[in-house]
């Protein structure tokens, strides 16, 4: 029987994480779990980590590191469960966490994705904190989006269970469904779009189940050397589809998800009454004010402000619906003038991300032809998570 819950937990030089990671996946009290690690070709013994201590766990070793995204959508393609969680390795789970979520999902069929109450941890010190690191996304009128409540006391200011523009990256558990209605063809130079959306295409299951076929292989070959992984996976996850945009690598793709969930037309939750923690590597920072901003960004690297910027206007192009873009056009140009203003004057080796982002913008456009044809909700509609009506 196929499980109610897969879990594609993510790692990348995370084996001191992996500890109380998998403690906390192995004391949930939801029956019915399926545990998928992916390592992006990890420099740590994260692999042999998992193989030596959690025998349950199926493991994908890649060669390569696919990111975020390539990863997550690895494991979705590999999963057998009607709930899929993407999981960070530095999420600690509660024993009664998934149950409380997958029987609220069980409760309304039109929940895409859920979040419960996201929390700080503290790993220097080795305990929970009350610090929110998320309660959900929230979408200014200029496009910017941040974690509501991040960096605040938890006074119970955020106990009401409430629909939120989009649910974080951190520890989302999507309804497969969901994902399948807004997966989309992959394009490339070599091979044209396939002509589907939402339900598939024909050859889309042949392609999983020969993906899973290949892993299975490698999960029981006898000549495979004993410290190996159980399972071995080293082509990229090219298989016809995406669920997240593999053209972002990492940063940005769970709102990109989250704003496609939005648009045709599935529910993004925010359950307080799950309650788990996170140990986010930038900390839990305010962001609410452009002061706040400018100070947290000393926080980031290169890296993460690179694809953070590139990934911003690729999720813009795909996602935004023209009345909605005409209403909010000077907010969105003024934040456009701004950053790229501060970007030549602190930061001007960002000017590259925009030149990565001009490469990969036809790549969007033809996924944004595809999301606005298929799209169910009115403009109207979309703009209340676009204009700040939900509650900070």
């Amino acid at each position: 029987m196929n499980p109610q819950l897969s879990i594609v937990l993510i790692g990348y030089n995370s084996q001191r994480f992996l500890k109380p990671c998998l403690k906390g996946i192995a004391s949930q009290t939801l029956k019915g779990i399926e545990t998928i690690f992916i390592d992006n070709a990890s420099q740590d013994n994260s692999v042999s980590f998992v193989k030596k201590n959690h025998k349950k766990v199926k493991i994908i070793a890649n060669s390569d590191n696919l990111g975020y995204a390539g990863a997550a959508n690895q494991g979705i393609k590999l999963s057998h469960g009607k709930y899929v969680m993407i999981l960070n390795p530095d999420l600690i789970l509660p024993p009664d966490y998934l149950k409380k979520i997958v029987a609220k999902l069980n409760k309304d069929k039109k929940i895409g994705a859920i979040s419960g109450k996201i929390l700080k941890y503290d790993f220097e010190k080795n305990k929970p904190t009350k610090f929110i690191d998320t309660v959900g996304l929230y979408c200014y009128r200029n496009r910017r989006v941040i974690d509501r409540g991040q960096g605040l006391e938890d006074k119970g200011q955020y106990d009401k269970e409430e629909e939120v523009f989009g649910v974080s990256g951190a520890g989302p558990i999507y309804r497969r469904e969901a994902l399948e209605d807004i997966k989309l063809p992959i394009f490339s130079k070599k091979r044209s779009a396939l002509s589907f959306f939402g339900t598939g295409c024909s050859s889309a299951p042949a392609a999983d189940a020969n993906l899973r076929s290949r892993a299975a292989d490698s999960a029981n070959a006898e000549t495979e050397p004993s410290d190996a992984p159980r399972v071995t996976l080293e082509r990229k996850p090219d298989l016809f589809f995406e669920y997240f945009d593999n053209d972002f690598f990492m940063y940005k793709e769970d709102i990109d998800l989250s704003w496609r969930l939005r648009l045709r037309k599935w529910k993004c939750l925010y359950y307080p009454k799950a309650v788990c923690y996170h140990g986010r590597g930038t900390g839990v920072l305010k962001r609410f004010s452009h002061w706040e901003v400018y100070k947290g960004r000393r926080h980031l690297n290169r890296f993460q402000k690179y694809y953070a910027y590139k990934n911003q206007r690729l999720m813009q192009i795909k996602n935004e619906m023209l009345k909605n873009l005409i209403r909010d056009f000077f907010p969105i140009l003024f934040k456009e003038i701004l950053i790229f203003g501060y970007i030549i004057i602190r930061e001007p080796y960002l000017i590259k991300a925009f030149g990565h982002f001009l490469a990969q913008l036809p790549r969007a456009l033809k996924k944004r032809r595809l999301i606005m044809k298929h799209k169910k909700v009115a403009p109207q509609k979309m703009a209340k998570w676009l204009n700040g009506q939900a509650h900070l």
